[in-house]
């Protein structure tokens, strides 16, 4: 490919971190991992940072801390990657798919509102691509009902939502590490909280359950090893040294696709809330033609031009043909077959982000 979705923001910087682990003698969760850890508190403002294998593991580990249980329902956006759901499943619970909407891409919270139920005991929010969630609906959300709110915020470490910064939004936030988001250890997640029990809670579970003193180390639950090695630490140390200038460049990407857009037919660029922050993770935008997206993806392949689909309607997903739905869930899937993700690689230049343009209004003006 020419032009890749993405590429790692890395460099020589994280390698001599990663060769300083290494001749420390010391590989697992350690020094680095915590300071990796502190660094994204301070980032976020939480008051808790924990580190864990990747998002999926943080949600799980969520959902376990709050004691969400079998026969228990979950309200999760039918938008989204399978493992925001799948961990529902896991903890023996009963995930309940609902509707999106069509601007933000995030969940309808109207929607929301009409799947809660008395077996409902938490809604896991998805900051979709980058895109902050309304804190005050959060809120709202918490107040009204006296749910458990998980954030999904794989995608969105930086957004903010009128100067709030996600990662303090819900009682539990988690980020993904992978290398499509905005910052990477390969892979890897971190969970924030400001919730003191809860966040003994996650790092007991995420320890085997093990509790350290002075005199002995004791497991007094059910646990697994979901420890973040000191070598993806200090990746994270460094990649967090970067952040504030790898959102800068992400926004100016994302700013120059929307004005070459503008007179492109049939392209609706993703849009945001004035109070937010939306840091790019992914930049999506929906094909008002039914039925060309795939066509458009196969077709700019051959361009060398690497473009990808949003995310997924879990309800059209196998895994997911026996939960709970509420309504119809259109919204969900008209995006996923519709959203068109660009390239955004930092190294990207604007005659780059022109040629990709061009390409995509050349293809439309083909089939049409």
């Amino acid at each position: 490919m020419k032009l890749r979705l993405i590429e790692p923001v890395v460099g020589e910087e994280e390698a001599r971190a990663i060769y300083k682990v290494l001749k420390s003698g010391w590989l697992t969760e350690g020094s680095m991992t915590k300071e990796f850890e502190t660094r994204l508190a301070q980032f976020t403002g939480a008051k808790y940072a924990i580190a864990t294998t990747s998002c999926t593991t943080a949600l799980e580990l969520a959902l376990r801390a709050l004691h969400i249980k079998h026969g228990d329902e979950v309200i999760v956006p039918d938008f989204t990657h399978p493992a925001t759901a799948d961990v529902v499943s896991w903890v023996g619970a009963n995930p309940v798919l609902v509707d999106v909407d069509l601007s933000s891409y995030n969940i309808d919270m109207n929607e929301v509102e009409k799947a809660i139920s008395q077996k409902t005991k938490c809604v896991i929010l998805v900051s979709w691509g980058g895109n902050p969630l309304d804190f005050k609906l959060v809120s709202e959300l918490k107040e009204e009902h006296g749910l458990h709110v998980i954030e999904d915020a794989a995608c969105s470490l930086g957004s903010e939502f009128a100067g709030k910064k996600t990662g303090t939004m819900a009682d539990i936030t988690c980020f993904s590490f992978h290398p499509r988001k905005v910052i990477t250890t390969g892979e890897g997640g971190m969970i924030t909280t400001d919730n003191r029990e809860l966040a003994k809670e996650i790092k007991l579970l995420k320890k085997f359950g093990m509790k350290s003193t002075r005199k002995k180390d004791e497991f007094v639950k059910i646990g697994n090893n979901y420890k973040l090695c000191d070598i993806l630490g200090a990746i994270g140390v460094e990649q967090m040294r970067k952040i504030g200038k790898i959102i800068n460049r992400r926004i100016e990407l994302a700013n120059n696709y929307s004005e070459l857009l503008k007179d492109v037919q049939f392209i609706r660029p993703p849009t945001k809330d004035d109070k937010a922050k939306h840091v790019y993770q992914t930049y999506a935008v929906f094909i008002e033609i039914e039925g060309i997206r795939d066509k458009i993806i196969q077709d700019l392949k051959k361009e060398g031009i690497e473009t990808q689909i949003g995310t997924y309607s879990l309800h059209l997903q196998k895994a997911f043909r026996n939960a709970k739905m509420i309504g119809n869930l259109a919204k969900a899937e008209k995006l996923y077959k519709n959203l068109l993700t660009l390239p955004m690689c930092h190294s990207m230049t604007l005659e780059d982000q022109k040629h990709v343009v061009q390409q995509i209004d050349r293809l439309i003006r083909s089939y049409s």
